[in-house]
């Protein structure tokens, strides 16, 4: 602050006391005084400007003053949600920065991929975390459906029925698919065509009673059934023991190939009939993994399996 020359002998009293009122008017107006941050924690200036009310003796923060007049925000903050891989990818790709990263929760039921923009820096400089894109892998509909009616006993007809509706989802078993779950299982693995034949021998032979259930030595399995007409006719329907599932397991995604064994029971002259979607967890987390892998190429960006320190 500049200093008022000193006063005169020959100042006249009506300009003296102008004078004298101005330099009371000087000192009791606010002043910008710069207050040192040593030791108050990283990420400040070495100085923080305050405005210092000389008459109420209080200091006034700038930055509150300037936030106040702030037209748009200071960073870049919120969490966008996404339906799809590409989506995902594209968004990603637009925000991100050479020190963006993704992270992926892999296991079922909500797996997710995370992208943090604004991580800390490769340089260990902090930043917020706090903006982010998420995939949380919609589930489909066919997925949803497999998963519900896992292992649940089906009557004969509602049995044969399920498999005439999802006859689009059901796979031919790769030749590494059956050297493995063949030897695996000891069971033969059957083909989609094979399994709608059975759906259409089952739904013939609706309301039969069963005369004979047996595992032949070759591995195969039959089913005898028989009708209650005078002449009892017995007919035998071949079972195979594996199918493949591939089924769209999000959406927009890629399918997913579960193997399932096919189960039934006897008791009493009836049969009920249910599925074993065989490690259909670990399939879905492989999927996921793989979509994982397929963001972190597209994007150019490390992943890693886990989530961020920083809360959203």
């Amino acid at each position: 602050m500049n200093k008022p020359a000193p006063l005169s002998n020959d100042v006249p009293a009506a300009g003296a006391a102008a004078l004298i009122a101005d330099l009371a008017t000087r000192a009791s107006a606010p002043e910008v005084v710069n207050i040192p941050t040593a030791g108050l924690g990283p990420g400040l200036p070495p100085t923080v400007p305050v405005l210092f009310d000389r008459h109420n003796q209080r200091a006034i923060a700038l930055m509150a003053e300037i936030e106040a007049a702030r037209q748009l925000p200071k960073r870049r903050t919120g969490t966008a949600k996404v339906d799809t891989l590409s989506s995902f990818i594209d968004l990603v790709n637009r925000h991100k920065d050479e020190h963006s990263v993704i992270f992926a929760k892999a296991q079922w039921p909500d797996p997710a991929l995370i992208a943090v923009l604004d991580y800390h820096e490769t340089t260990h400089g902090p930043r917020w975390g706090k903006h982010r894109v998420v995939y949380t892998f919609p589930v489909t509909d066919e997925l949803k459906t497999w998963i519900e009616l896992n292992k649940k006993p089906m009557e004969q007809a509602d049995f044969a029925a399920f498999l005439e509706e999802h006859a689009a989802e059901l796979a031919a078993p790769s030749d590494g698919e059956v050297a493995e779950f063949e030897r695996l299982f000891k069971e033969r693995f059957a083909t989609p065509a094979e399994l709608i034949d059975l759906s259409r021998s089952l739904e013939v032979f609706v309301g039969a009673k069963v005369k004979r259930a047996e595992r032949l030595q070759t591995g195969e399995r039959t089913v005898e059934f028989v009708e209650e007409h005078l002449n009892g006719k017995g007919e035998k329907v071949d079972i195979p023991g594996i199918f493949m599932v591939s089924v769209p397991a999000f959406l927009d995604g890629e399918p997913v190939r579960i193997p399932a064994r096919l189960r039934y029971r006897v008791s009493g002259g009836g049969i009920t009939w249910f599925y074993q979607l065989y490690r259909w967890e670990y399939w879905l987390r492989t999927r996921v993994q793989n979509d994982l892998g397929i963001a972190g190429d597209k994007t150019e960006l490390p992943t890693f399996e886990g989530a961020p320190e920083m809360s959203a």
